[in-house]
């Protein structure tokens, strides 16, 4: 077995000659740094790239951000999911306004809101030289087949144990290159699927490659039982005689939604979800007696995956000349504001359908 300090350099030199360049890495400066981290969770780097240069673009410092509404941070992050993440980085950018400086220490960092200690570690060691080890998917799976460890890593052991080993292999020095050398290690060579094993520096010591366990690790606990639900949504358009242009409605998701703060058309769904809501019944839930009422079925059963939900949309345009009555948090805008507002993916997919059929 390879000794902890030739594991590291192996991991550095590797780095040396293949790291990623990416633009969060030439600096310093915890703001940029600590804004790819929280984009990249749960993200791609082709994607979040994009993200990453348009906050910095439209909020350049940490102040700017802080001084944004969440209306504006939200419509910026639109696309991304995981939408909490764009609350919390909008709250804790509000935090580090208020205590007057970006927090330089492990601890400080971790009280940020939505930072744990992943992010932490990695804020700490890349801005500030701190010796925290990052452990990420990457890093569980690099450790995982070298050392062949098969606790699940989804485990609280698993958490701990590969914890404890990943901050004993930090180096004594160049720890912000190591911390990415091995995600970028895990991310490029020791890949989830077709590692690259026959030119790998750390073949001879690998203890998954030697024992032809290579696809089995690293070990995760059973997940959870993925549901399925049925939506219906409206798409309301109102063109009253009286004015010359048209309206539409749209209602905020409630706090400890898991799309908190963002927009919706008219939501017909089923308390349930067990099944598709049909013309009848959505027009009787409207309460839409105008005679040229006009409803048609854009699409049936649009996909939708979450973490632990599978959503299968149907989406409604209705086309009136006097507005329906809606419950009371729906409020009604020009339809020509509609990109105004931050939107759920799918319905951004609804507004294509929407303004791509009509």
């Amino acid at each position: 077995m390879v000794s902890n300090t030739t594991f590291s350099y192996a991991i550095l030199s590797w780095f040396r000659d293949n790291g990623r360049a990416l633009p969060w890495r030439d600096t310093t400066d915890p703001y940029p740094i600590w804004l790819s981290e929280v984009i990249l969770q749960q993200t791609r780097i082709a994607q979040g790239w994009e993200y990453w240069e348009r906050f910095m673009r439209q909020f350049p410092t940490v102040e700017a951000l802080a001084a944004a509404s969440e209306d504006e941070v939200l419509r910026l992050w639109q696309g991304l999911g995981y939408y909490s993440r764009a609350r919390n980085l909008h709250a804790a950018a509000r935090q580090i306004v208020a205590l007057g400086q970006f927090p330089s220490t492990l601890e400080g960092i971790r009280q940020l809101k939505g930072v744990g200690d992943y992010t932490a570690a990695a804020i700490a060691s890349f801005a500030f030289g701190i010796r925290a080890a990052v452990v990420d998917g990457n890093v569980y799976r690099v450790l995982s087949r070298h050392f062949g460890i098969s606790t699940p890593i989804n485990s609280t052991q698993g958490k701990k144990e590969f914890a404890a080993l990943a901050q004993s292999l930090l180096p004594p020095s160049e720890v912000s290159a190591y911390n990415q050398g091995i995600m970028d290690f895990g991310a490029l060579q020791c890949t989830p699927l077709s590692p690259r094993c026959s030119d790998c520096p750390l073949m001879e010591s690998c203890e998954a490659f030697r024992t032809g366990r290579v696809e089995e690790l690293p070990v995760k606990q059973r997940k959870l039982q993925i549901k399925t639900r049925r939506l219906a949504y409206i798409y309301i358009r109102c063109k009253e005689p009286s004015s010359s242009q048209a309206f539409t409605a749209i209602h905020r998701r409630g706090e400890g939604d898991i799309w908190q703060g963002l927009w919706e058309p008219f939501n017909a769904s089923l308390p349930d979800g067990t099944r598709a809501t049909t013309p009848a019944e959505l027009l009787q839930q409207l309460d839409c007696g105008a005679p040229d009422a006009h409803l048609r079925l854009l699409s049936q059963g649009v996909k939708h995956v979450l973490t632990h939900r599978i959503l299968l949309a149907d989406f409604y345009l209705l086309e009136v000349s006097r507005r329906p009555l809606l419950p009371p948090d729906y409020i009604w805008i020009p339809e020509s504001e509609i990109d105004c507002y931050g939107v759920p993916r799918l319905i951004e997919k609804m507004l294509s359908e929407v303004h791509g059929r009509c």
